[in-house]
């Protein structure tokens, strides 16, 4: 493979939380030089001109659904890798809620096999923590993990059962395999579409309060103080819920946080007259929940910032909206949209990667999201001011279920490169 110099870049590394001019050589798959300034590129190597645009890390997506096997018609591989390649995604992490559950090493095989064929980008798969996904019986955790499983997931039906859902914990905690949760309680939570407040009773819509959030919240830690297991929340996205994850983390207890891009952007408000692309799990929240989420992952009380790319047909979201599916695609999305709170003044470039970078691969174990010597040529070349009107007829998903269609963004994705080969933009 030639070298490629990349030459009159921005670097954006969010591990030294810097951001200035500079090149990068890559060699064999991964960076080789990193270097300030302009330096002259080496003779045999292949130049490519960044023109002061802004070269970062790839971005680590955890939390995609991929609707294979069951549902291809809402999503495929090969149509997520190719919508995470143009959103400058170069790893995504799949859950296991399809259609069957990927709760056997067989389903995981298959899964790891349409991705490896259709995907350019790496695809890590996760999987169920309980059989069917139905919270009564654990799957085989160490069958699975040998099988490639990253990490264990019921997604967003949470496991009400606490003796099973300890019992788990204690068994992931033995092989260091990371558990992944849906914090919101399933008794307060059963049925609603939005937050509950002034507008969910002005709309008639049936809502829950923030409190759930933090009630799960709560259980959880608990059971973390019991078993010491490695432990992510999906999505934290309540004020109530931040001073109980702050506590965790000063406690020692092996606890990260994300939260998912629809809910650093919108709010509650933004359902306006029922409007269905709007319509999350979980719901969106207050004006005030959502400054206080964005300050903590300024602050970096929160970790990771993902997509929570669902794909819903137009059949789904079509309907009132209480029958309505939830869920939002996000994969082209979500740096466009994250670079609102970055041209808003409410975080930097480097904060930013550190959360969609690299703290999602730390989680992994991987050595990408770093801009350094010996780490993997997995980037990406944006423009941060690019101003653009998104269309969702134009989007690569199959599903095309954004609630940002319409809306004017900034940031574009010049190019993206997965192994130092480049999968989007003009060579």
């Amino acid at each position: 493979m030639t070298d490629i110099f990349f030459a009159n870049a921005r670097l954006i590394d969010p591990a030294a939380l810097t951001d200035q001019p500079g090149a990068l050589l890559v060699r064999d798959a991964k960076i080789a030089e990193v270097h300030e300034g302009h330096p002259a590129p080496p003779k045999s190597a292949n130049v490519i001109d960044c023109g002061g645009m802004c070269l970062a890390p790839g971005i680590v997506d955890v939390g995609v659904k991929v609707s294979e096997p069951g549902e291809r018609h809402k999503e495929s591989f090969r149509s997520a890798g190719r919508a995470a390649a143009a959103g400058g995604i170069t790893t995504i992490v799949t859950r296991p809620d399809t259609s069957p559950a990927i709760d056997t090493p067989e389903t995981l095989e298959f899964v790891e096999r349409r991705a490896q064929l259709d995907a350019p980008v790496h695809v890590l798969p996760m999987a169920a923590l309980t059989k069917g996904r139905d919270g009564r019986e654990m799957t085989e955790i160490g069958l699975l993990q040998d099988a490639g499983a990253v990490a264990f997931t019921d997604c967003d039906r949470v496991v009400g059962n606490t003796k099973v859902f300890s019992r788990a914990l204690t068994y992931a905690r033995s092989l260091d395999a990371l558990v992944i949760a849906h914090v919101q309680d399933p008794g307060l939570s059963d049925g609603a579409t939005v937050t509950s407040g002034k507008f969910a009773s002005l709309r008639g819509l049936p809502g829950v309060s923030a409190m759930a959030e933090r009630m799960a919240l709560d259980r959880d830690i608990a059971l973390l103080e019991m078993t010491d297991a490695r432990y992510h929340v999906d999505q934290v996205t309540t004020a109530r819920a931040l001073p109980a994850l702050e506590r965790a983390k000063r406690n020692g207890l092996r606890i990260t946080a994300g939260v998912g891009i629809h809910h650093l952007t919108l709010n509650e408000l933004d359902v306006a007259d029922y409007r269905t692309f709007f319509k999350l799990k979980p719901p969106l929240r207050s004006e005030n929940d959502r400054l206080a989420v964005v300050q903590a992952v300024a602050e970096g009380l929160i970790d990771i910032i993902s997509s929570m790319h669902t794909p819903q047909d137009e059949e789904s979201k079509r309907l009132p909206f209480e029958e309505a599916a939830s869920g939002a695609v996000g994969l082209e999305t979500l740096l466009p949209a994250a670079m609102r709170l970055v041209h808003a003044e409410m975080i930097d470039l480097p904060r930013l990667f550190r959360a969609l970078s690299l703290n999602p691969s730390k989680l992994l174990g991987r050595r990408s999201g770093r801009l350094q010597a010996d780490a993997p040529a997995d980037l990406v070349l944006f423009d941060p001011d690019a101003p653009f009107l998104l269309d969702r007829s134009k989007l690569l998903s199959k599903s095309k279920n954004t609630p940002f269609d319409g809306a004017r963004l900034q940031g574009k994705v010049l190019g993206t490169w997965v192994n130092g080969l480049r999968i989007w933009g003009d060579n």
